[in-house]
């Protein structure tokens, strides 16, 4: 495949598994709490992803060992915790729909932090599938006026860490390679979790009786496996051979893959909804059209 069908390919497969990191991460909270599902996560995918990258760890300059930190903290750390808080009021499509947010941070930050220019297109194409969003968000909550809508907070800041994230990578770490930043960043943030994961009581002897938690482990297990370890070196590749921009645009399509999980699981969804989701497609197309 050339440059062009590669960020294409990726850009689909990773809406497909993120779309569904939704659901997982809702099932997952069935038997973990929020703390405790956040640092599993992180935990099982570090040890994935140091299996496979750990010889690629000696390839980071030393230079660029803080980015990979930060990196590792703003692009996963930190949302980790965040989407399971988020998840615990909030149903796992509009989680999704508010994880659109990503592309209109990342150009805002692209401009304002990074020096990273974004065309008159793709701002409007950014713009557009904002819209969209907001329509799918508005009428989630007409659907579901029980809901917690502050939990959703935790999603927005999330938003804005992914999208600080994203033009790190571009700016900072665009030498280094897509393994060996997923890698770095996991090794920088297992420790810490490991710790969070102890002042839990996710080591006592109810875990291991308990059907609830062993069902929801293996959902993290999946989750962390393709939703974090697998779906972060493509999308790290994704970041290396596109714009900023396109690569943040995954999170327009994750809704749709979300929503249908979702409604499959039992959450309802509007026509008005679809409308929005068509609306959000047509964002990305002309975002992304040369």
């Amino acid at each position: 495949m050339n440059s062009s069908q590669k960020k294409w390919f990726y850009l689909i497969v990773l809406s497909l598994i993120w779309g569904s990191s939704f659901i997982l991460i809702k099932k997952g909270l069935i038997g973990l709490s929020p703390t405790q599902l956040g640092a599993l996560r992180i935990l099982f995918t570090g040890v994935f992803l140091l299996l496979v990258g750990f010889y690629s760890l000696k390839t980071i300059a030393v230079k660029n060992w803080k980015w990979i930190v930060i990196s590792g903290l703003l692009g996963t750390f930190f949302p980790a915790f965040l989407f399971a808080f988020a998840e615990t009021e909030v149903d796992s499509a509009i989680a999704s729909m508010l994880n659109s947010l990503v592309p209109l941070n990342t150009v805002l930050f692209g401009l304002a932090i990074f020096k990273i220019t974004s065309t008159n297109r793709q701002i409007i194409g950014v713009i557009i599938g904002f819209i969209g969003t907001g329509l799918l968000i508005a009428n989630g909550a007409h659907l579901n006026p029980h809901q917690n809508y502050l939990y959703a907070g935790f999603i927005i800041i999330a938003t804005v860490m992914y999208a600080v994230n994203v033009n790190i990578i571009k700016k900072y770490l665009k030498e280094e390679s897509a393994i060996a930043i997923a890698t770095g960043n996991f090794v920088a943030i297992m420790i810490p979790s490991f710790i969070i994961l102890m002042f839990t009581n996710f080591f006592s002897e109810s875990i291991y009786t308990n059907e609830d938690v062993q069902l929801s482990l293996f959902y993290i297990v999946v989750l962390s496996l393709f939703g974090t370890a697998i779906a972060k070196v493509m999308f790290n590749k994704l970041v290396h051979i596109a714009s900023p921009v396109f690569a943040s645009s995954v999170t327009y399509l994750m809704p749709l893959v979300a929503v249908l999980w979702g409604v499959l699981d039992g959450e309802k969804i509007s026509f008005m909804q679809l409308i929005g989701a068509t609306i959000i497609l047509f964002g990305v197309y002309l975002a992304n059209r040369k």
